[in-house]
């Protein structure tokens, strides 16, 4: 976009005021001294355009949530809306654009990594509503919902990548339990349990036990010591929230890398 500069002599003497005067006394029909007025004009304030080469900049509207969807949820999670202000529910270009490519990316995993990282910014932004994820996220009863992790980016999203190995996590809203697990076929699994807790869109959990496979053994169970009651806080392990519906989740960890999940089946171990 081109920048305007103006450069203006004193507002009373500017062949603008004397526009303004001459027009009050139908001066209009006077096409010479409108020319004049007009030429004095160009004079007195000359206008130059500057160009960049930098990209524009654009800012979503902070906007209420959302996204709906055709079929009703099994577990009774409402999904996720977009208000403004009073005014009819509405889908945001942007937001809808960007959510439509990282559903995108969880089916083929084929979108560029480049595109990725711009749609989580852009939701990232969004400051959509979170009333809703919790229950999106691990349904309303026991044991919950699984979500298999996509694509992880570093801070501030630098750079990022699909991630290569069955990583499934499952949040469960009822229980108030966590399990985080990584598979790897016949060989074995790997999975830690434990709590959360929930606010406005911060999930904070902390793990209390270890569960590890390997081939058609039974898992061996190990206690992490974490049996206490304490009240979870951000000094515990936890997730930022910035969108969730029925198919994916995105959120940014403690450390300040961002990932998304779409929602898979639950694994059996």
């Amino acid at each position: 976009m081109s920048s305007l500069t103006v450069a203006a002599s004193s507002l009373s003497s500017s062949p603008l005021t004397q526009f303004a005067s001459s027009s009050s006394n139908n001066s209009l029909n006077h096409p010479k001294l409108l020319l004049k007025i007009l030429s004095n004009a160009k004079a007195q304030f000359p206008i130059s355009f500057k160009y960049s080469s930098r990209p524009s900049v654009y800012r979503l509207p902070r906007l209420k949530p959302c996204a709906a969807l055709d079929e009703k949820d099994p577990n009774g999670a409402t999904p996720v809306l977009v208000e403004e202000g009073s005014s009819s529910n509405i889908v945001d270009e942007e937001v809808e654009k960007s959510v439509k490519v990282l559903k995108n990316a969880a089916k083929t995993r084929k979108v560029a990594a480049e595109e990725v990282l711009s749609a989580l910014s852009v939701l990232e932004k969004a400051k959509l509503d979170p009333s809703k994820f919790f229950n999106t996220l691990g349904g309303t009863s026991s044991p919950g919902r699984t979500w298999m992790l996509i694509f992880t980016a570093e801070k501030k999203l630098a750079k990022g990548r699909y991630f290569p190995l069955t990583a499934i996590q499952r949040f469960d809203a009822a229980g108030k339990r966590i399990e985080n697990g990584v598979f790897l076929g016949p060989i074995g699994s790997l999975t830690f349990e434990g709590r959360l807790s929930w606010k406005t869109r911060i999930l904070a959990f902390i793990f209390e036990r270890i569960r590890i496979k390997v081939g058609p053994l039974n898992p061996l169970e190990i206690s992490l010591g974490q049996k206490e009651e304490r009240e979870l806080s951000n000094k515990d392990p936890f997730f930022i929230w910035f969108y969730v519906d029925e198919e994916i989740a995105v959120a940014r960890g403690r450390s300040g890398g961002t990932a998304f999940w779409c929602q898979c089946r639950r694994v059996n171990t």
